[in-house]
């Protein structure tokens, strides 16, 4: 049986938050090559890898605000409007400031951490704040308790225990959309 231990998402993974390159200035998007998401992305998206979003930043972009370069495996978690879309990045991404996305550590598998991640959404979309719409601060996102296996090859057997499901499941939905077409 497999030991498993209480932590906080910052103990799992550095939380990043997005922004917006504005978008009154051509430059920042025109000719653009850097994979930028936004939750619109992900409301109609259903796998679990994402490799880019509608559009596209340039560099110029990227250094024009606080959006960083984040690395392929990254979990992207949609923070507010609405809270708990969740994706995997399929290579560098950056994301607007609708994300609090999770850079997994050395000891945490990104796909099980992409299935912690939906498992807890209510949680965490519970403890969400504001008026117009709720919201996850970076705080709240890094200080949230969850309880995981302590091996990372535990948590491995998990996620392609749920993995290979999701995997029959998106294959079917292929199949039926084929048979539709």
């Amino acid at each position: 049986m497999a030991e498993w231990k209480k932590c906080t998402i910052s103990d799992i993974g550095t939380v990043v938050g997005g922004a917006t390159p504005s978008t009154k200035k051509s430059e920042n998007y025109e000719n653009g090559n850097i994979a930028w998401i936004t939750p619109k992305d992900l409301s109609t998206f259903s796998g679990r890898y994402i490799k880019n979003g509608e559009r596209f930043i340039t560099e110029v972009g990227l250094k024009s605000c606080s959006t960083q370069l984040m690395p392929k495996n990254t979990v992207l978690f949609s923070s507010r409007a609405p809270i708990g879309y969740v994706a995997i990045a399929n290579g560098e991404v950056c994301t607007n400031q609708g994300f609090k996305s999770v850079i997994p550590n050395e000891n945490t598998d990104p796909l099980f951490l992409y299935y912690l991640l939906k498992y807890n959404k209510e949680k965490i979309e519970n403890m969400g704040s504001g008026t117009t719409f709720k919201e996850v601060s970076g705080n709240t996102m890094k200080n949230i308790e969850v309880t995981i296996p302590v091996s990372k090859d535990e948590q491995i057997a998990i996620s392609s225990i749920l993995g290979a499901l999701d995997d029959k499941i998106e294959k079917n939905e292929k199949i039926n959309n084929n048979l539709v077409a």
